[in-house]
This record gives C-alpha cells, sequence and structure tokens, in this order.
C-alpha cells in the first residue's frame, strides 16, 4: 500500500512513519517541519518526505496514494488557546480540505489522529465508550471534533475515514515532547530531583505509548474497509486509565522522587475515564504492550541517555507552544504558523513528490 503520512517528522510521527514503512508499506512524508532542530537524539529518518503545509494540499499532490494518515494538527490544549481561531484553521479546515482532495485523487483511506479529549468533562467516573456525548472544554477539542463530524460525511464506497480518539501519548520519540502528562512528570523528576503536579491530581487520564498507537494505525490501514469506513475508535487499553495523581506516585516509585503540589494547584475540569471495548472488539490481535510504570522506566532511561538538562526541560526545544511561540519572536514564522520563507506562490501549487 501506498501511504502519506501527514506530520511524520512530529513526536507521533517519527515512530509511526518508520513502522509503516518496516511493514512494507511505500510511505511518503508531508510536515510543515516546524520543530526543525528539535531532535531527541538521532534525527527522525527512513522516511523520505516533503515539506510543506497541507493547508496547501491539492488533490493533484495525492494521486496514486492508497492511504493518508493524517498526523499533522496543532497539537495540544496549551497551543489551542494561544489562537484559537488559527487552531480550528489547521486542525479542522485544514483537515476537511485535505480529506476532499484525498477524496478527489482517488485516496481510498483516510486514517484521522483524533483525541480522546473530545470527551472533555465527563462528570462521571465510569468509562465513555465511543457513543457518549462528546463535550470539548478547549479549542484543540474543538477542532477535533468539528474535524471528525466534517470527515465522516464525506465517507462514500470510494472514500474510508476512520477517526482514532487517542488517549494521552507518552513514551521516548525522536521528537520528544515534554508537553504531555507522563513524559513531563518523569523530566520533572530526572531534572529536578522532584515531581509537580500543576493541578490537584483527581482528573482521569487514559494513557497510550507512542509505539502502540503506530501498531493501531497500521492494524487501521490492514483492516477490511468496511470494518474502519465511517468510524471512531478509542485508542487505548481499558488497564492504561489512571488517576494523574497515581501516575506521578508511578514516577515516584520509578525514581525515587517525592511528589509535591505546585501552589495554587486545583481540580483540572478535563477528566475522562475511557471504554477501549471497540478497539479489543474489532482487533482482537491487536497487542498493546506498553503502561505507566514501563513508560515511565523508558523515559527515565532515555533522559539519562541524552542528559536532559533542567535548561532543556525549561526551554523551548521539546515544548510545542514555547517553541512556535520563539519561531515568531524571532520572525521565522509569521501569525498563520507558516515559516516565511516556505510561503506558497499563490500562482503555483505545491508540486508532486
Amino acid at each position: 500500500m501506498r501511504i502519506l503520512v501527514t506530520g511524520h517528522l512530529g513526536y507521533i510521527g517519527a515512530v509511526l512513519a518508520p513502522l509503516l514503512a518496516s511493514s512494507g508499506h511505500e510511505v511518503a512524508g508531508f510536515d510543515a517541519d516546524l520543530y526543525r532542530g528539535c531532535d531527541f537524539g538521532p534525527e527522525p529518518s527512513g522516511v523520505v518526505g516533503r515539506i510543506g503545509d497541507v493547508r496547501d494540499v491539492r488533490a493533484g499532490d495525492l494521486a496514486g496514494y492508497d492511504a493518508i494518515v493524517h498526523l499533522a494538527a496543532l497539537s495540544n490544549d496549551p497551543l489551542g488557546s494561544f489562537d484559537p481561531a488559527l487552531t480550528l484553521d489547521v486542525n479542522a479546515e485544514g483537515t476537511l480540505s485535505l480529506a476532499r482532495a484525498a477524496r478527489e485523487a482517488g485516496v481510498r483511506r483516510f486514517i484521522f489522529a483524533s483525541s480522546c479529549s473530545m470527551y472533555g468533562a465527563s462528570g462521571t467516573d465510569d468509562a465513555l465508550d465511543e457513543s457518549a456525548p462528546l463535550r470539548p472544554l478547549t479549542a484543540y477539542a474543538e477542532s477535533k471534533v468539528r474535524a471528525e463530524e466534517g470527515l465522516f460525511a464525506l465517507a462514500g464506497a470510494d472514500f474510508a475515514p476512520v477517526s482514532m480518539r487517542n488517549a494521552t501519548v507518552f513514551g521516548a520519540s525522536p521528537r520528544l515532547r515534554l508537553d504531555i502528562v507522563l513524559n513531563n512528570l518523569v523530566a520533572w523528576a530526572h531534572t529536578t530531583g522532584r515531581i509537580r503536579l500543576l493541578s490537584d491530581g483527581t482528573a482521569w487520564r487514559p494513557l497510550i505509548h507512542v509505539r502502540d498507537l503506530a501498531k493501531t494505525a497500521l492494524a487501521l490501514l490492514d483492516a477490511p474497509e468496511d470494518r474502519i469506513r465511517g468510524e471512531a475508535f478509542n485508542v487505548g487499553n481499558d488497564a492504561q486509565n489512571y488517576l494523574v495523581r497515581d501516575l506521578a506516585q508511578i514516577v515516584s516509585s520509578v525514581t525515587g522522587c517525592d511528589v509535591e503540589m505546585a501552589e495554587g494547584s486545583s481540580a483540572d475540569d478535563r477528566s475522562y475515564r475511557v471504554d477501549f471495548t471497540k478497539l479489543r472488539t474489532a482487533f482482537p490481535y491487536l497487542q498493546l504492550d506498553w503502561d505507566a510504570e514501563r513508560g515511565a522506566r523508558e523515559l527515565a532511561s532515555a533522559y539519562r541517555a541524552v542528559n536532559l538538562t533542567l535548561a532543556d526541560f525549561e526551554g523551548d526545544r521539546y515544548v510545542r507552544l514555547r517553541r512556535l511561540v520563539s519561531l515568531i519572536d524571532d520572525d521565522v514564522l509569521d501569525a498563520d504558523f507558516r515559516r516565511r520563507s516556505d510561503r506558497p506562490d499563490p500562482a503555483r501549487q505545491p508540486a508532486s513528490g
């Protein structure tokens, strides 16, 4: 299968794209490369890609692809809050523009990386399945809701979109992020000798390792179209629903560091415990291997291996919002998060590759 992975140079894409290639697929990448130089260890490698913005892709750029795995997005709640309108433009309108171009080009599958954050404030400790109400509390979550709704409206006999409502991802990657919960907690421990909770820790979070997420995308690509067309799957493992305070204790047991509450910490309204029965039933052979303790050990070892410093932790290299704000301040990006040197010429379409 010939597959285009958008966001192939990002946190997930740097793991997912090489996995698809090693599984026998012909894989190409497409990425804005906003995090150029923000490598954690070796540079992402193994997949040839083009640099560009998904908002500029047209049908002619997608000819010959069998599937798209769409990861490219403004990737978390703080980044979404920085410019909510831009988040909707990139994550919702950009996704739907890409999907319409894909359908026009004859691409049959469209794997969309969405988020369990769409469930928002669940108001319950019960696990939520895919039929639960969507209560997005942030621009990021709202953008995923709108994109998913629009994608399913495009579904048809010749176009099979599927939404991966991913749990919160963790684990080492060549394009590491420290603005996600388990990665962040282990980084606190490694760089400061303590674990700081910025909330009271009572919120639920489902977790999934980046490699397990990549394996799930591969399963969706290999599945019969009728099994995935117009479907949403919560992506994770029932056993990997955690209270944030329990994650902190897991990190404490792995690192030997004490847990402390930040001054003024309060409850996080974003709290959702998630049911993954649908994924497990549809793909009984899919084995998700990682839990939080194993992930914390992996992260602690990886941080030691590269000698992650407090300056790294507090800098912009591994935190998406800090990095993009820094690039805007340095006049590398404009207010639309486009590289000033890479802006498309409106008189021509992006070249195929």
